[in-house]
């Protein structure tokens, strides 16, 4: 059932990072303890930290100001117990620095582990064993304070890295590869909608009333376990991605009826067909490599935009604004104590933005709200610059940049938050698709490092000035998606790669998915006047 689908996305989806992952663990306050700038005058506030999923969200709550001045304070005290003296503040920054960082890294790693895990567990049982580094992680953390190990906080947010990495290829692979196409966008944006339930579910947890205060903090990352756990009895029950079942195990009778499972229906002759047709071709097809992905001419353009749309979906602000958000609250007049709560708004517009992109994917397409999403968000990162320098020029000022910053959420919410995985998905054959995957992951968790590595410096550079950087590189992407990227919605893959093929002046077998090279395609069958199921598997396709 559609149903079943959607709850498989629940579940699973609550394992990856950051919905937007776009937001960089950890920038809410310097790692020295200093406060972070005001917006305009650039001293005095630090943002709070959101996460992108139900589980990994509940990881990275913690972090917001007052809670990372509590894990600092747990830092110094262990140290002090261990070695007889408190930390030196050189060494407090490097372990903060490595704390905030290592879950980037952890996310690679979980990326490059993807394809093999994939290949041999699949789409449904890599999602499974993958909750095992959640519990792991959440134990790990929960228990850290009551240990006086502070390695233990740093570990378990590497595994928790880790899981995120993993989850974020494969539940976008695992949902793309059970939608019928009428629906492939709408159920993708599924993943996108939980990540901004993750945010709001984070931000609520991490009040001060709940588990946001000192002697709470640890079991906020032991939360996490929650939706391990949740998926660890639901997923048995849903089937394998019928594609991998086809394509990988040559299971038929497995394929047809995880199709009926997912499609609440006995006749599924048209959707086997579709894959079947795809499936003549590439029968001789192995699954490609990274490096045979990134030199094959049929999908150079394809690999260009994700690439291209990864590094936007990182690169493309998200960091600037939590980290200005507490500020501009706070010149609006809004008093300390309440901040806390109204931030939740921000929460509410992600989920109502996203829910939005899920309703109306597939009536627009994807190409029109992923290039109206980057406009909008170069268009407010612009006013937002010119609402912080005049903002002491008027006391309505604040709360226009207050709009701005609302306005430039529910922009990526609607649109480049959850598309990028969807056009992974959508872009690239079965055989293909892990590598494909791989590539993505690699650029969203490289740029997510280099946004947390980078940005303070760029902020102490230009100031509010920094939007203009990052309204100059939304404004590249909606201009670059305007030129290159061709609508995918209602598009079998195999019309998808025919879209591109121009572009990538070489031309993939027509109505086939296309392969990686043209060495991989020993042979090209005859057309088979054939188009029942029976006579598919008489004629030797499966």
């Amino acid at each position: 059932m559609l149903g079943e689908q959607a709850s498989d996305a629940v579940d699973s989806r609550s394992e990856e990072w950051t919905a937007c992952p776009a937001r960089t663990v950890g920038q809410e306050a310097p790692p020295d303890g200093k406060e972070a700038p005001d917006a305009g005058q650039l001293k005095g506030d630090r943002r709070p930290q959101n996460a992108r999923t139900l589980r990994v969200s509940v990881d990275v709550q913690p972090l917001p100001a007052r809670n990372s001045l509590y894990i600092k304070s747990f830092y110094n005290e262990s140290w002090e117990r261990r070695y007889g003296h408190p930390v030196d503040p050189d060494t407090l920054t490097l372990l903060w620095s490595v704390t905030v960082s290592i879950f980037a890294i952890g996310g690679l790693v979980g990326t490059l582990m993807v394809k093999l895990i994939g290949k041999v567990l699949g789409r449904k049982y890599t999602l499974l064993v993958n909750n095992g580094f959640a519990i792991s992680a959440a134990l790990l953390m929960a228990c850290s304070l009551q240990a006086g190990a502070l390695e233990m906080l740093i570990v378990g947010r590497f595994i928790m890295g880790v899981d995120g990495g993993i989850a974020l290829s494969a539940l976008p692979m695992y949902l793309n590869e059970i939608s019928p196409k009428e629906i492939r966008g709408s159920l993708g944006q599924v993943t996108a909608i939980f990540i901004c339930i993750g945010v709001f579910a984070g931000q609520v947890l991490g009040l001060p009333e709940l588990l946001g205060k000192e002697s709470t903090w640890p079991y906020l990352f032991g939360v996490i376990a929650v939706p391990a756990l949740v998926q660890l009895v639901s997923l048995p029950f849903l089937p394998e991605s019928p594609r991998y079942l086809l394509f990988e195990k040559h299971d038929q009778a497995g394929a047809e009826k995880a199709f009926r499972t997912f499609l609440g229906k006995e006749d599924v002759s048209r959707e086997l067909e579709e894959v079947l047709t795809e499936s003549r071709v590439q029968r001789n097809v192995q699954l490609v490599s990274v490096l045979e992905l990134l030199r094959s001419p049929l999908v150079r353009w394809q690999v260009v935009t994700v690439v291209i749309t990864m590094a936007c979906y990182q690169l493309c602000g998200l960091n600037a604004i939590w980290f200005y958000t507490n500020s501009i609250f706070g010149k609006a007049g809004i008093p300390p104590e309440k901040i806390p709560y109204i931030t939740l708004s921000t929460g509410g517009i992600e989920t109502l933005a996203a829910i939005f992109s899920g309703l109306v994917i597939e009536r627009l397409g994807r190409r029109p709200l992923l290039i109206g999403g980057f406009g909008l968000m170069a268009l407010f990162f612009g006013i937002l610059t010119v609402t912080l320098t005049l903002q002491d020029h008027a006391s309505w000022i604040p709360y226009l940049s207050i709009v701005c910053i609302l306005a430039i959420i529910a922009s990526f919410c609607s649109g480049p938050g959850g598309i990028p995985f969807i056009l992974t998905g959508e872009f690239f054959q079965q055989p293909q698709r892990p590598a494909a995957f791989v590539i993505a992951g690699t650029v969203n968790w490289l740029s997510n490092f280099a946004v947390g590595l980078l940005f303070p410096f760029i902020q102490k550079g230009l100031d509010t000035y920094c939007f203009l950087v990052f309204a100059a590189i939304c404004l590249t992407g909606a201009v670059y998606f305007y030129f290159v990227l061709p609508e995918t919605k209602n598009r079998t893959h195999a019309e998808i790669s025919q879209a591109f093929a121009r572009r990538n002046k070489a031309y993939p077998p027509e109505n086939t998915d296309s392969a990686a090279s043209d060495a991989k395609v020993t042979r090209r069958p005859e057309p088979d006047p054939a188009s029942t199921l029976d006579n598919y598997v008489q004629n030797g396709v499966i």
